[in-house]
């Protein structure tokens, strides 16, 4: 039902409003009960078809739109050779003036722009403009609004090749904005750039308004510069059409700003397109789901607290394309992906898979689901977004398996919209914190979060033994580990246990479905062979000193140094540092080194309770063997959030069973103050309403 949703809708779904359907429709089809009507699917099949191709006979007029960025450093580059030369010549002194020759960077200094790339093509390369991409520009427009170029999407900020050091480098990628209220407005882009457009005859009459500075195209292939200080308007004559018009933001001041105001005519085909997908996706709604509300509002309820968390860390998130800061793992990531698109679209499939690296060095997985989502998303960051919105409700599941759902929606509840949890390493603001900057890390926990729920089943009884749960519980975790390595000891225990006990039971359809959904986990060791002909299982940084901090002969040489009454050793002070540091846990604070030490002791209980679940036995194995990797590698906190996530959720378990009632023992008059308070009994009814849905 999904994909007749994303067929009506078009790809790629780039806008707010389409995936603002998207995300609705998609709570519809899980919250609701789907129809097993032959005829209801035939209709809605015909809906979609018949929207699509109304949607192609009736397509709003487009506008050609190029844009790159500006850097020149000698003659002869693309931009001189390929844009109208008046235009060129213009834009060039703007830059010389901005930039002069002799108080530029030293190219021989790593970070500095001289050093990296320049543009190859007049104008960039746009994933919006995948399946509707002109030879000679970026990609084609409906309509122009932009007073920030991060709402414009650029796409070319974050090629890998603009990878400059600010620090370094006399021209900066961005600049954050001070102000901590301006949530729409974080990033300021002051990199050197430029936009045109070419306008068709459909156009004539419209207004485009801009302020900042154009170069508007007379007759001859001449250009005038127009500035304007605040936002004033032109209307497009017949003369203009096939002509380019140029917006330039090489000077920060004014910023340029830009807007298309149509005429009523282009107006209403404009609305025809997105009428058509709404109508369209509403009827596959209407025929095919029958909703159940109580359950859909708390599902909404909790995709609007996760939007709210994003939105005050980090608007741009939401449908825009921030600069990735220079020497981020995000910016990596999306420029391998940018590359591999323009390879697969090329018809070079080899040169696409390859991934930017013969070997992999940086973890392999993410550049792939980058790829993969600007393939649906166009150029915006709305795939990770949606997994960011799963989040909450596979938190939600987690903990239902193993709790009543009053608790189990409280810790969610806590974990999406309370920041304490950020103690703990089990807030949904750290997530969204590394999501946004495009670090792999969260990516990974969200796919195994979903292998894991699949995995263990969502009830106390026997999770489901069908091959097809299996692999996609088995496929889910393998995904995960190609996304971030660091997570292979929970999963191998997982599966293991799993493994093992359907072996026992005689699920040989459960056995199956985990090996080959787990299968593709070699991807990375195949690639690394094919390509670079290394054996080389995930990365080569494995053993790399900056993330092996604190290898096994380290603790050997500290215990010797110990064992000699040595308490000034090197190694015996790593040692003791590196333990701190993984008991500080993922909040980096050596205060909560006592909470995290407890919560520790209490999953070693568990792992040894014979008569507790099995699968909360297994998972408190799991959890142990994953901290264990805290003992070793780099203790930065995003590398442990799904471990102390798992920690968390034994610990509720023992709280829940034994805490409790240990604390009433201690603390009776307490207890009971708190047991009788009106606000826990308004909370306890609030959450009993809402798991009851």
């Amino acid at each position: 039902m999904l994909v007749l949703v994303v067929a009506a809708l078009g790809l790629p779904i780039n806008d707010l409003s389409r995936f603002a359907v998207l995300v609705i429709c998609a709570v519809g089809i899980c919250c609701g009960t789907l129809s097993r009507s032959r005829t209801a699917w035939f209709v809605a099949g015909v809906a979609v078809i018949a929207s699509v191709v109304a949607q192609i006979l009736w397509a709003a007029p487009r506008i050609d739109e190029g844009h790159n960025v500006f850097l020149i450093d000698a003659p002869g580059g693309a931009l001189e050779r390929a844009l109208p030369a008046a235009a060129f010549q213009l834009m060039a002194a703007e830059f010389n003036a901005k930039y002069p020759p002799q108080r530029r960077c030293d190219p021989a200094v790593d970070g500095c722009w001289r050093g990296q790339a320049f543009p190859l093509a007049p104008y960039a390369f746009s994933a919006d403009g995948i399946y509707d991409r002109h030879a000679m520009h970026s990609r084609r427009v409906t309509g122009i609004g932009f007073a920030d170029p991060v709402w414009l999407r650029l796409g070319f900020v974050n090629e890998k090749g603009y990878n400059w050091n600010s620090r370094v480098s006399d021209i900066e990628r961005a600049v954050r904005n001070g102000s901590s209220f301006d949530f729409l407005r974080r990033w300021r882009l002051t990199m050197p750039w430029f936009v045109s457009y070419r306008f068709p005859a459909e156009f004539v009459g419209s207004s485009l308004c801009w302020q900042g500075e154009v170069l508007w195209e007379g007759a001859g292939e001449r250009f005038d510069r127009v500035s304007h200080p605040t936002m004033q308007c032109r209307v497009l004559a017949p003369g203009d059409v096939g002509r380019r018009i140029f917006g330039v933001a090489i000077n920060a001041e004014p910023p340029l700003a830009m807007r298309l105001d149509p005429t009523a005519r282009i107006r209403f085909a404009q609305l025809v397109e997105p009428a058509l997908a709404l109508i369209a996706a509403a009827v596959v709604i209407g025929l095919l789901v029958r909703w159940r509300s109580r359950r859909a509002a708390v599902a909404f309820a909790l995709i609007a607290l996760t939007l709210l968390v994003v939105f005050l860390n980090d608007a741009s998130f939401i449908g825009g394309v921030r600069p990735f800061d220079s020497g981020d793992d995000g910016l990596v990531y999306d420029g391998m992906a940018r590359i591999m698109l323009r390879h697969l679209l090329g018809g070079d499939i080899a040169g696409g898979f390859e991934g930017g690296e013969k070997v992999f060095y940086f973890t392999p997985g993410m550049r792939y689901l980058r790829a993969l989502e600007h393939m649906i998303f166009g150029e915006t960051y709305l795939g990770y977004l949606s997994l960011v919105l799963l989040l909450p409700f596979l938190v939600w599941a987690l903990f239902r398996r193993f709790l009543p759902a009053e608790w189990a929606l409280g810790m969610t509840l806590t974990f999406v919209a309370i920041p304490i949890g950020v103690l703990f390493g089990s807030s949904l603001v750290q997530y969204v914190k590394w999501a946004a900057r495009g670090f792999a890390d969260p990516a990974a926990y969200i796919l195994f979060l979903a292998g894991f729920v699949l995995l263990v089943g969502r009830s106390p009884q026997l999770p489901r033994t069908s091959f097809g749960v299996a692999w996609g519980g088995g496929f889910l975790f393998a995904l995960a580990l190609l996304v971030r390595p660091n997570i292979t000891p929970v999963a191998g225990v997982l599966l293991a246990g799993s493994g093992i006990a359907a072996l026992h039971q005689r699920q040989f359809a459960r056995v199956s479905g985990l090996c080959l959904g787990f299968l593709p986990v070699l991807a990375a060791a195949v690639h690394n062979w094919i390509y670079g002909g290394e054996l080389v299982w995930f990365t080569t940084t494995a053993t790399h000193p900056g993330a092996l901090v604190m290898p096994p002969f380290a603790y050997v040489a500290a215990v010797t140094e110990l064992i000699h009454f040595d308490f000034g050793g090197e190694y015996l002070a790593r040692a003791l540092r590196q333990l701190a540091a993984w008991l500080a846990g993922p909040s980096e604070s050596y205060v909560m080194a006592p909470v995290n030490a407890a919560a520790i002791v209490v999953v070693v209980r568990i792992a040894l309770l014979r008569d507790a679940d099995a699968w909360l036995r297994l998972t408190a194995l799991a959890t142990l063997a994953q901290q264990c990797v805290g003992l070793f590698y780099a203790p930065g906190g995003r590398y442990y959030y799904l471990t102390w996530l798992l920690t968390l959720l034994v610990t509720t378990v023992w709280v829940r069973r034994q805490g409790l009632a240990l604390f009433q023992l201690r603390f009776p008059g307490f207890s009971a103050a708190v047991a009788r308070h009106p606000a826990r009994i308004a909370v306890a009814r609030m959450l009993h309403q809402a798991a009851a849905a």
